[in-house]
């Protein structure tokens, strides 16, 4: 069964008691663990019981196919359900599993965890269409979940944090659900004396992360500054921050462009246009998208996203120096931004 983003904390705290195995997967590495590990903890009281829980990679099952069966029907030697724990699956084992759910009852959960998977993927389809299996996509975080998770968090620490400071959380997380986890219990170790967080803490602590770095790549490319954009692209390269992590920050900022020129079309000014964008913008870039409105129109943007999804393809799939390939296409993006601004001026 597919299960729904509405249906999914459900069913991590209830699952089915016929449910055999679950999979986890999406590009969101770190709400894929913390997804798998929530499901387990539902059917497991202690997840380092080495009778219970048994740990194994897509690889392993890859180089041997049968221990997955032979793990599934082993019994427990202190009682109780068992629970197969698979990280870096593929489609490899989509042939070992489907035994398992068309099988006899086995005992065991089997919880899988796998990276981003096509509609296609021969796993995916497989547990979407079991009636004792399920999948769940896990996504970055934004919008109003991105502000939950942040809220949350925050207030399970005993801090409170004005809009603002939430906002700047919002702008500067929400790529890997285990990276904003981290970022905001270093910032509670940080504030817990005070009992609320302030601009300049969450400044100063996630400031320097590699996402503040994407933001301000983001802005410079929609703004056709080639020389930030070249700067800033050398440092998070430098830094190994992931080609394709750094197209898609800069495809999200003109996805949100995008929607402020669709409520520019409903009738909305460019202000209250940026103002209804979630998560909301960071009060210091606000007039920086709003200047940003009157040189990129609808046209201009579809094309700056394609070229952000051709990039994205070709650092996948064509073996060339991805380095190069994302500096073009900001530079190109850039310059277009450039040109465009001139015009408007």
């Amino acid at each position: 069964m597919k299960i729904s983003p509405r249906d999914t904390e459900r069913f991590l705290k209830q699952p089915a008691p016929d449910l055999r195995a679950a999979l986890f997967f999406g590009p969101d590495e770190g709400l894929v663990r913390e997804r798998a590990r929530q499901l387990a903890a539902a059917v497991i009281d202690d997840l380092d019981d080495p009778f219970r829980v048994m740990a194994l990679t897509g690889p392993e099952l890859t180089a041997d196919p049968a221990r997955l069966s032979d793990e599934a029907n082993a019994l427990s030697l202190t009682g109780g359900r068992r629970l197969i724990q698979v990280r870096g699956a593929t489609d490899a084992l989509s042939g070992p599993l489907k035994d398992l759910l068309d099988g006899p009852v086995c005992e065991a959960l089997i919880v899988i965890e796998a990276g981003a998977l096509t509609p296609r993927s021969g796993l995916r389809r497989l547990l979407e269409q079991s009636g004792t299996g399920a999948a769940v996509g896990c996504y970055p975080d934004e919008g109003r979940d991105l502000i939950g998770v942040i809220e949350n968090d925050l207030r399970s620490h005993g801090l409170r944090a004005d809009p603002d400071v939430v906002a700047y959380l919002a702008a500067n997380l929400g790529g890997d659900r285990m990276i904003t986890r981290s970022e905001l219990e270093k910032l509670a170790l940080y504030c817990a004396d005070a009992g609320a967080v302030t601009l300049d803490d969450a400044e100063a602590l996630v400031g320097d992360s590699a996402s503040l770095g994407l933001d301000d790549l983001a802005l410079a490319a929609a703004d056709g500054d080639h020389a930030a954009v070249d700067r800033v692209v050398a440092r998070l390269l430098n830094e190994n921050v992931a080609s394709i992590t750094i197209l898609r920050a800069v495809a999200r900022h003109f996805l949100r462009l995008q929607r402020a020129v669709g409520a520019l079309d409903a009738g909305r000014s460019p202000r209250d246009a940026i103002a209804a964008l979630k998560p909301p913008v960071f009060f210091k870039h606000a007039p920086r998208l709003t200047a940003q409105l009157r040189w990129w129109p609808r046209d201009s943007l579809a094309v700056a996203l394609d070229h952000l999804l051709d990039a994205e393809l070709r650092c996948k799939t064509t073996g060339a120096p991805e380095a190069a390939i994302v500096s073009r296409t900001l530079l190109l993006i850039a310059n277009a931004a450039a040109r465009s601004r001139r015009q408007a001026a």
